[in-house]
């Protein structure tokens, strides 16, 4: 058999033996008897949810997590069956069902949610699993610390009848990833008032859980008996206020390249992409990447992206279009099918995700997530 050589248009390399390293890293950051989940929503961030799935499972996660129903039922098709998966962004109408045939940890938020699982246990026959998250000042999904009395009530009634199993109590931070901010302490401390209550009341946790990628890099007292490791899991820092990947002993997983289409000589004055916001100044060479917005590519870091091509960093020349964007060479004439990296570790000099979402006024999290179906993954060390 011979391997499939890796596509030359364009690819996003996944190198999975830096995402078993990241939560190996991890790991070493939280006391022995904190649980990893390892959060794959998203397609795991852009980067492959089963394959990365996997991967973390391997290095020693003992979760997963999804923010959708489906992407977690994509996980049980795939055949990892033998780990706790928990999905927690549920609307009405969604595969409740489902989920618990398929022994998913199903967040709920309010009383519709809890009514509609309760009733899909009484179809299905059997309990669900389900973990109460609570709005410790985040102010989006989660139940309100006034509201928590009714639902905790509720579903210990639906517990009671053998028709759901509470087997968490969660919540998630809204400025773990700025150091010292306020908020911090104030959600920790309601989040505790909300557990001593439930727990009072007589629920039974298997796990409670709070902290995010920057919380379990920084906030030990936020870890509880499980953290969520999102973003720092690929290898992204959540926050250069946190530090770079590197200080924080992380390797960026995802490196995105692509094959230079077109290197041709322009004279003087002349307009480059969509609109002319680029002019040249001089007799120079235009290099043609092919990877535009369609691929994930901001269209904001028009004159601004930076890319490796040569053994130089480039910049965008104008504005990126759909399928391409043009990089001024200064006279350069690499050959046709030369590397362009846009961004990777960084450690042979290339731009990082971070540097592109500076460029592009964002955060790395959109940059990695975005690149698109169209730019095949390749896996390394697998």
């Amino acid at each position: 058999m011979t391997e499939t050589p890796p596509p030359r248009r364009a690819r996003a390399e996944i190198d999975l033996g830096a995402l078993r390293a990241n939560v190996r890293t991890l790991r070493a950051r939280v006391a022995p008897h904190v649980r990893i989940m390892a959060v794959v929503k998203a397609d795991a961030y852009g980067h492959g949810a089963v394959r990365c799935a996997r991967a973390a499972l391997e290095a020693g996660a003992d979760w997963l997590g999804t923010a959708t129903p489906h992407e977690a039922l994509a996980l049980r098709a795939a055949g990892i069956t033998d780990v706790p998966v928990m999905c927690w962004l549920w609307t009405p109408g969604d595969p409740w069902d489902q989920g618990i045939e398929a022994g998913l940890d199903m967040s709920v938020s309010g009383m519709w949610a809890l009514e509609e699982v309760v009733e899909a246990a009484r179809r299905v026959g059997r309990p669900a699993r389900v973990q109460l998250k609570g709005d410790t000042g985040l102010g989006r999904n989660g139940c309100q610390p006034a509201d928590w009395p009714e639902l905790v009530g509720a579903a210990l009634k639906a517990e009671a009848e053998g028709l759901v199993k509470v087997t968490g109590l969660w919540s998630h931070l809204a400025c773990a990833d700025e150091p010292h901010h306020p908020s911090i302490a104030a959600q920790l401390d309601v989040f505790r008032s909300m557990l001593a209550y439930a727990e009072e009341a007589g629920v039974e946790p298997e796990v409670r859980h709070i902290a995010n990628s920057p919380a379990t890099l920084t906030l030990p007292e936020a870890h509880f008996d499980l953290v969520r490791t999102g973003i720092a899991m690929y290898g992204v820092s959540p926050s250069p206020e946190l530090g770079t990947s590197a200080e924080l002993g992380l390797r960026p997983v995802m490196s995105l390249k692509a094959s230079v289409a077109l290197v041709k000589h322009v004279p003087a004055g002349h307009g480059v992409s969509y609109g002319h916001h680029y002019v040249t100044g001089d007799e120079t060479t235009l290099g043609l990447v092919p990877l535009g917005y369609a691929d994930g590519i901001p269209r904001h870091a028009s004159g601004r992206g930076p890319v490796l091509v040569g053994g130089t960093v480039r910049t965008v020349a104008g504005r990126v279009a759909m399928d391409q964007f043009v990089v001024d060479l200064g006279g350069d004439v690499p050959e046709p099918g030369t590397e362009a990296v846009l961004f990777g570790p960084g450690d042979r000099g290339e731009p990082t995700a971070e540097d592109w979402a500076v460029a592009a006024d964002t955060i790395a999290y959109e940059i990695v997530t975005r690149i698109g179906a169209r730019v095949p993954r390749v896996y390394l060390d697998e």
